[in-house]
């Protein structure tokens, strides 16, 4: 009997705060609710998107397909 190791793809996200305007799409595009709004604002004046639970991203780049701004880069690992 054989046994199979299934390895789990995870995603990296970084968020430029500089560009980012907090407008929550990346929040709402996130299956697994990885991204929310924070409590701290960037030098424009807007509160900002931030990972909040990094070890449960899959890389899939919904966020950063959905942020108007580019404000995310998303990278895959296995």
């Amino acid at each position: 009997m054989s046994t199979k190791t299934v390895k789990k793809t995870r995603g990296r996200i970084e968020i430029s705060e500089d560009l980012c305007k907090g407008c929550g799409y990346c929040v709402e595009a996130c299956p697994k609710s990885v991204i929310r709004i924070g409590k701290r604002f960037n030098r424009m004046g807007y509160f900002i998107a931030e990972v909040s639970k990094p070890e449960d991203c899959t890389g899939c780049a919904a966020c950063a397909e959905t942020c108007p701004d580019i404000a995310i880069l998303v990278w895959r690992e296995e």
